[in-house]
């Protein structure tokens, strides 16, 4: 089978692949491209753990193809930082002890950026509501909700 390219902007820097037509982006991200921040959980989208922003909209990596990517904006947990300064819901998850085992940190980060994004002052009810598509075992989702709803009133916040 011919590899096909793909090009996209990742976090913020142009980067092309080869893929094969069926690859997932999760596997381009992480085969491919060496971003590791999203993880492979359950390989069906019922998880959240591979959840990155494509356009600034959480998608699940492991159902999203690669070559649907082309040309789009495709947004991770490894981009959120700007060098050793992290981004606001980073230091919140950080000081709410939300990221006990962090396998569902990067999806919940991203899709805690999504809300935050369209809705910089969301109510606990709309923080549920944003991170109801990712599975975490091991905090019972208090520090999560926490940490975003801390973060959502801090300086950039909402920087993309």
């Amino acid at each position: 089978m011919a590899k096909i390219p793909v090009q996209f902007r990742l976090n913020g820097s142009d980067r092309a692949a080869f893929v094969d037509a069926p690859e997932t982006l999760l596997n381009t991200l992480r085969r491919g491209l060496g971003d590791f921040s999203p993880k492979y959980g359950c390989g069906q989208g019922t998880c959240g753990v591979c959840t990155v922003l494509v356009d600034g909209e959480p998608q699940l990596s492991c159902l999203t193809l690669s070559v649907a990517c082309e040309g789009r904006h495709v947004e991770t947990a490894a981009g959120m930082a700007d060098g050793p300064n992290l981004h606001p819901l980073q230091a919140a998850f950080m000081d709410h002890f939300a990221a006990q085992c962090g396998f569902c940190t990067p999806g919940m980060l991203t899709a805690a950026r999504a809300l935050l994004a369209k809705n910089p002052n969301p109510s606990r009810d709309e923080v549920i509501e944003a991170i109801s598509g990712n599975i975490c075992r091991c905090t019972g989702y208090e520090p999560i909700v926490a940490a975003i709803l801390s973060a959502a009133g801090a300086p950039g916040a909402r920087r993309a």
